[in-house]
C-alpha cells in the first residue's frame, strides 16, 4: 500500500511502541517474524502494514491497535485550542528553547517556521527548535552538532542517525541533539526579523507575514488558526 496519512500514523505509533520499549528495528522484526527492512519501511510511513503484519508487529510488544473515527484533523484543531487556552509563557518555557539558543550563540541563525510563529503569540503547535542557516556557516553548525552528540534523521530508517551530519549531504535538515532537536533552513543570505521580548529575554524572528509566503507548515497552521477565530467570532 503507498504512503498515505494514515500510514505515517501507523508508523509513528509502531515506532513510539518500539522505542518506549528500548527495542531496536532488527529485534523488534525477529519478535514479530518479519524483516528489518519492513519494520523501517512501516516506521517512515512511506508504505503502510498489512493487518497482518501490524497485528503481528503490536503482538509483539504486547498491544493492540484500537480504531477510532473523527472529522479531518481534528486531533490538530484540538492541540491549537488546548495551547490557545495556555499562558504564551507557559508555552514557551515547556519547549525549552533558551537552553539550546544559548548553545548556539556561535553560530549565526534566526528563528522561523513555527516557533516563531509561536514566540508572537500564535498557538500553533512546535516540535522542535526551528532556524533559518546560511550556507556559509555550515561548517562551524557541524561542529557545533558533533561537540553535542547530534544525529541527523535518516528518512529510509525513520529514525535519527547513520547519516552523514553536514547539511551539505542529502537528507532533511533536522537533527537531534543532547539539548532537544534543531530543525534549519538553509538560505544564502539570513532572512530579515524583527524582535520580540519574553521574560527578559530577546528573540530574533521571523515575521508572521513572512512565514506565511515561504514556510509552508508554519503558514498552514496559522492560516488554520485564524480560520477557527473567525469560525468562532474570536
Amino acid at each position: 500500500m503507498r504512503s498515505t496519512r494514515l500510514a505515517g500514523l501507523l508508523g509513528a505509533a509502531i515506532r513510539q511502541q518500539r522505542q518506549s520499549r528500548e527495542l531496536s528495528q532488527c529485534e523488534l522484526a525477529q519478535l514479530a517474524g518479519v524483516s528489518q527492512a519492513a519494520v523501517a519501511r512501516i516506521e517512515s510511513g512511506n508504505r503502510a502494514p498489512s493487518i497482518a503484519v501490524l497485528e503481528a508487529l503490536l503482538a509483539a510488544m504486547d498491544v493492540q491497535l484500537v480504531v477510532g473515527v473523527e472529522p479531518l484533523d481534528a486531533h490538530l484543531d484540538a492541540r491549537i485550542d488546548d495551547l490557545a487556552a495556555r499562558p504564551l509563557a507557559e508555552r514557551i518555557d515547556k519547549l525549552g528553547l533558551d537552553e539550546l539558543l544559548d548553545r548556539l550563540t556561535d553560530v549565526p541563525q534566526v528563528i522561523t517556521g513555527s516557533t516563531a510563529a509561536l514566540l508572537q503569540g500564535a498557538p500553533v503547535p512546535v516540535e522542535a527548535l526551528e532556524i533559518a542557516l546560511r550556507w556559509q556557516d555550515s561548517k562551524p553548525f557541524t561542529r557545533w552538532l558533533e561537540a553535542n552528540y547530534g544525529q541527523r534523521w535518516n528518512a529510509r530508517w525513520g529514525e535519527f542517525g547513520g547519516v552523514w551530519l553536514e547539511p551539505e549531504e542529502p537528507g532533511e535538515h533536522r537533527w537531534s541533539t543532547r539539548y532537544g532537536e534543531v530543525r534549519a533552513t538553509m538560505c544564502d543570505e539570513l532572512p530579515e526579523t524583527i524582535e520580540v521580548q519574553h521574560g527578559g529575554r530577546i528573540y530574533r524572528v521571523v515575521p508572521l507575514v513572512e512565514l506565511e509566503l515561504t514556510e509552508p507548515r508554519a503558514g498552514e497552521l496559522l492560516r488554520r488558526y485564524r480560520d477557527r477565530q473567525a469560525a468562532s467570532g474570536g
